[in-house]
């Protein structure tokens, strides 16, 4: 271990930093230190300190406590919890919704939930750590097909079904990629997987409350998914997860999931929080177009800048830099410009693919575009 850490070369070497709330939509290291404006977190819609949100917490703190002191199954289950998954049950059109601590958790569940050793998983080469780490857990198979290439994940498929006609087969994506900025087409995804009998995992933890109809994520709609993965700690703007299903995968899930059983309920005021923000993003719709469309217009200007136009439609744009220190500069030339956006290096990214996320919130001042242009200067 100790080899391991001395061999980490300093481009690739993480650290901690503590960043506090300083005005709209801004950071800092300390009482003291200048703000930056934040182009690095998931809080795509600005939710985080909404005074609804605030409010709802406090309540539920004043009423149940802070934590629920025990699992779901034991003493934790609380009414807000239900409410919740009640809601969102409905908003979603899913029969099922179980609440989850976290989307690490939410994710193992979901996979041990649809695989097991004798299964075959064919997963998106870019899938979120999690869902691999619920792969390894099941013991089933793993195959990955090419990033959102569904002729490739076909053609996979298809070998998997001449070989054994019966083996259960998962097939997993994400809906929005946290560090592509990409989607897959998801209704064609779906087919596919319909068309070779293949249970379907659609992550859409960074889709839900910014893309889709009314903010209810790419799967909106198509019954061909068996689970969909989302959480609560990005446009949300609070903390926790869930899984939503048909009610038989509910009640599966209810008593077989270990990551469901074996730990301490979500926070009651965190789920108060998530209910009241499932409430407001149905009030926001022109929020959530006017922050797409404000993407749109930054791809735009970041193409014209001379960079590499960052891919997909939504919040995330990443802007590829490829070398590991150069992304580094870039970041901490962003930052004596009064801009944080964090570089992204491997292992998190493909060697050679460094980048800056940046990440839109719809809270983000005017002017925020020309700064950052100013502050990158040319490719």
């Amino acid at each position: 271990m100790a080899t391991a850490l001395e061999a980490l070369a300093p481009e690739r070497r993480r650290q901690l930093r503590p960043l506090q709330p300083s005005g709209r939509a801004a950071l800092s290291a300390g009482p003291g230190e200048p703000p930056l404006l934040d182009l690095a977190s998931n809080d795509y819609l600005g939710l985080s300190r909404h005074p609804r949100l605030q409010e709802a917490a406090q309540r539920s703190i004043e009423r149940d406590g802070v934590g629920a002191g025990a699992s779901r199954l034991v003493s934790g289950s609380r009414p807000i919890h239900q409410d919740l998954e009640e809601e969102l049950a409905r908003w979603l059109g899913r029969e099922r919704v179980l609440l989850y601590p976290s989307g690490f958790q939410a994710n193992l569940a979901a996979v041990q939930a649809l695989a097991d050793r004798r299964s075959l998983v064919l997963a998106d080469r870019l899938i979120h750590h999690s869902l691999l780490v619920g792969v390894q857990a099941s013991g089933a198979r793993l195959q990955r097909f090419r990033h959102n290439d569904l002729g490739d994940l076909e053609r996979k498929l298809q070998q998997a079904r001449q070989g054994d006609g019966t083996q259960r087969l998962l097939v997993i994506s994400e809906s929005l990629f946290s560090m592509e900025g990409t989607s897959p087409e998801v209704r064609r995804l779906t087919e596919i997987c319909q068309r070779y009998g293949a249970a379907l995992l659609l992550d859409e933890a960074h889709a839900l409350g910014v893309l889709g109809e009314g903010g209810r994520g790419l799967g909106s709609g198509e019954a061909g998914i068996q689970l969909i993965s989302g959480t609560f700690g990005k446009a949300f703007g609070s903390g926790g997860a869930f899984l939503a299903g048909d009610a038989l995968l509910g009640e599966w899930l209810l008593q077989h999931s270990g990551p469901f059983r074996y730990t301490t309920a979500l926070a009651p005021p965190l789920a108060a929080a998530a209910l009241a923000a499932l409430r407001l993003i149905q009030e926001r719709e022109p929020q959530r177009r006017a922050l797409l469309e404000r993407a749109e217009h930054w791809r735009g200007a970041l193409e014209a800048a001379g960079w590499h136009r960052p891919a997909g439609s939504g919040p995330i744009l990443p802007l590829l830099v490829g070398d590991d220190a150069r992304s580094l500069e870039l970041q901490q030339r962003l930052e004596q410009q009064g801009l944080l956006s964090v570089a992204i290096r491997p292992p998190t990214v493909p060697a050679g693919t460094a980048r800056l996320r940046l990440v839109l919130r719809q809270d983000l001042p005017e002017g925020s575009l020309e700064r950052l242009l100013q502050a990158l200067g040319s490719p």
